[in-house]
This record gives C-alpha cells, sequence and structure tokens, in this order.
C-alpha cells in the first residue's frame, strides 16, 4: 500500500523537519502545532494546502497519547493533507539539548540584554535571549510528564 493511501487510513500525516545541515525528523505523526509568525497554527490530517513563515517557537507533534517537542528558530511550513515540511534555519529535538547548557545560555543572554548598549546590539541581544529561553524551555520538557492532555 503506498504511504499517502496508508496516512489517509491511519489518521496520520507525515511530519518532516528540515535544516539546512540534515533532516532532522520524519514520522508519521497525529497531529502538529507550529509557531507561525501570524501566531501557533494546529495541523490535523487531511487538512487544507497552506505555506507560513516561522517565527522562534516551540514545534509539538503527538504521536499517539506521547506529545514531542523541538524548537524551531526561524523558516517555513508547507502544509498539505497527508504531509507537513518544516524548512526551518535552526530546529533541535528536546532530547538533543543540553540542560545544564541551555541554563548558562539564559543566564548569559539575561546579562548581555541587561548590560544594553547600542539598537542594534539590544536587539542582538534579545534575540538571543528569546533562543536561549527557548532551548530551556523544551530541554525542560523531557522532565515533564509527556502525556498528551
Amino acid at each position: 500500500m503506498a504511504q499517502g493511501a496508508e496516512s489517509a487510513q491511519t489518521g496520520t500525516l507525515l511530519l518532516e523537519v528540515v535544516t539546512p545541515d540534515k533532516l532532522l525528523l520524519s514520522q508519521q505523526v497525529d497531529q502538529i502545532t507550529a509557531p507561525g509568525s501570524e501566531g501557533d497554527f494546529g495541523v490535523l490530517p487531511g487538512h487544507c494546502y497552506f505555506l507560513s513563515t516561522l517565527r522562534i517557537g516551540e514545534l509539538q507533534y503527538r504521536i499517539g497519547e506521547r506529545t514531542e517537542y523541538m524548537s524551531v528558530l526561524w523558516g517555513f511550513a508547507e502544509v498539505s493533507p497527508k504531509k507537513v515540511i518544516i524548512l526551518a534555519e535552526i530546529a533541535e529535538k528536546a532530547e538533543d539539548i543540553d540542560v545544564e547548557r541551555a541554563h548558562a545560555a539564559v543566564a548569559k543572554a539575561e546579562e548581555r540584554f541587561e548590560r544594553g548598549g547600542l539598537p542594534s546590539e539590544v536587539e542582538e541581544a534579545k534575540v538571543s535571549l528569546e533562543k536561549s529561553r527557548l532551548r530551556e524551555k523544551i530541554a525542560d520538557r523531557l522532565r515533564q510528564p509527556r502525556l498528551h492532555s
């Protein structure tokens, strides 16, 4: 049976997350929530076609009763009824994030932001802080129960 026909029967869709370096994930999933630049959006099997830009945020995907998490830093999402392709500038699975390094990066970014400086330096520090806090949040997800609520 073809993959498309199989996914339609099982009620899943293929999620692929691609970065400039590699295919990070290719998995049949039940549901996806992505950080669109105009706000988070959810995708279920059979969704209409659309494209969206992505902001710095959390990508969630559900497989059965388990919810998985990934950090996504900018990119695009291409949605079709049977497949979602995330083209991300940077993406990281929760299990690939070093929790201690994430906490240290947040502290360093907060210090840089509080120090201030030229508008361009403050903006750069703000983005660095946002990225660091996201990585910390995603890493901390592994310490929480992973069942869908």
